[in-house]
C-alpha cells in the first residue's frame, strides 16, 4: 500500500498489499499504526497533541511496542511533559542573531506534517516517509508565520526475527532561510538530537561495546551504540532497546546523555554548540533501534551493525 497525506488528507495511491512478513498500516486518529500480523509495532503521530493546550507535539513515535506487545515508551511523562516517545529535537534554533524557538521543550515551535507516504521497502520492510515544516511565531514574513526549515524523514520498519526488530531512522534537515543554526541545551549537558523516552525498568542497565556504561550528569562516551536492558512489560521478561549511532553521522561516535530514571536517552548532536544548516545541502542524521526480547550481547549487536552498515 502506498498512502499519502497532503494538507491533513490521506490519499490512497494504489491497491492495498500485504508483505509476506505481514507488516501493514492502519489509520488511527492522529496517526498511522504499523502492525506485524496481529501485533502492534509503532504509532507515528501526524496530528498535534497537547496537554491542556500546552506542550503541543507531532512528528514522533508513541507508542513503540515490544515484541510481546508491551508499550516501551512514554508520552507527556509527569516529570518532563515535553518528552515524547521516540523524537528528535534541539533546544536552540537561531536565525541570524535571534533565537526563534526551543523545539526540545516545545516553546515557540510547531511542526506541520505536510506529506506522508507509506510504502513497501526492501527485504519485506515497510517505510514511512515524511515531509515536515518547522515553524515559529517568532518567524514571520509579511506578518504571516512561514516555515523556516524543511524536514524529510524515512522510518524503515523491518520484520521481526523472532527475538528482535530493527527500525531505521533517516532524518534530513534543510534550511529554508539563510543563517539558520541549531544546537543543544546551552549548558554542560548539551541535550540535542535523537532521543528515546523509554519506560525504564527498575533493574535498568546500560552497556556498550566495552561493557557496562555508567550514566553521568553530562554526556558519556560509547562506541556507536548503547544497549538499555532490564525487566520489561507486564510479564516481567528480559528485554530492551539498543540505540545505534550510524557510522556515517557527523561527530561519530556521538556522545550519549543517559538517565536511569525519569528521563530520556539521547544520542547527542551537536551538543551545546550551534551548527549552521544549509539551504542547498541538508544535514542528514541516521539512527537505528533494535527492539528485543531476552538478552542481546554486544557481540550480536556488533554483528548486526557490521552486516547492515
Amino acid at each position: 500500500m502506498k498512502l499519502k497525506l497532503i494538507s491533513g488528507i490521506f490519499l490512497l495511491m494504489s491497491f492495498a498489499w500485504v508483505s509476506p512478513a505481514q507488516l501493514t498500516m492502519k489509520k488511527r486518529e492522529g496517526g498511522i499504526l504499523i502492525v506485524d500480523g496481529k501485533e502492534n509495532v509503532l504509532l507515528y503521530q501526524t496530528a498535534p497533541k497537547s496537554k491542556d493546550g500546552r506542550f503541543s507535539r507531532s512528528n514522533y513515535i508513541h507508542p513503540l511496542y515490544g515484541l510481546n506487545g508491551q508499550i516501551l515508551t512514554e508520552d507527556f511523562p509527569a516529570d518532563h511533559l515535553h518528552h515524547r516517545g521516540v523524537f528528535w529535537a534541539w533546544h536552540q534554533v537561531w536565525i541570524g542573531d535571534k533565537q526563534i524557538g526551543d523545539p526540545w521543550e516545545l516553546v515557540d515551535f510547531e511542526q506541520d506534517v505536510v506529506e506522508l507516504e507509506f510504502m513497501k521497502g526492501a527485504s519485506e520492510s515497510v517505510e514511512i516517509r515524511t515531509e515536515v515544516d518547522w515553524k515559529s511565531r517568532q518567524w514571520r514574513l509579511d506578518g504571516r508565520i512561514v516555515p523556516y526549515l524543511k524536514e524529510r524523514a524515512k522510518i524503515t520498519v523491518h520484520p521481526s526475527t523472532g527475538t528482535y526488530r530493527k527500525i531505521d531512522f533517516e532524518i534530513s534537515l534543510l534550511a529554508l532561510v539563510d543563517d539558520l543554526k541549531i544546537g543543544g541545551s546551552n549548558d554542560a549537558k548539551g541535550y540535542s538530537g535523537f532521543s528515546v523516552r523509554m519506560k525504564l525498568p527498575d533493574d535498568v542497565k546500560f552497556s556498550g561495546k566495552n561493557g557496562e556504561v555508567i550514566p553521568e550528569v553530562t554526556a558519556v562516551k560509547s562506541d556507536g551504540f548503547v544497549n538499555i536492558s532490564g525487566t520489561i512489560g507486564q510479564f516481567k521478561g528480559k528485554g530492551g532497546i539498543v540505540i545505534v549511532d550510524n557510522p556515517g553521522n557527523p561527530g561519530y561516535p556521538q556522545s550519549w546523555i543517559l538517565r536511569d530514571k525519569n528521563s530520556m536517552q539521547n544520542a547527542v548532536y551537536p551538543g551545546n554548540k550551534l551548527v549552521p544548516l544549509s539551504t542547498t545541502e541538508p544535514l542528514v542524521l541516521k539512527y537505528s533501534l533494535l527492539v528485543y526480547t531476552g538478552k542481546m550481547s554486544s557481540n550480536k549487536i556488533e554483528k548486526i551493525i557490521q552486516r547492515e552498515y
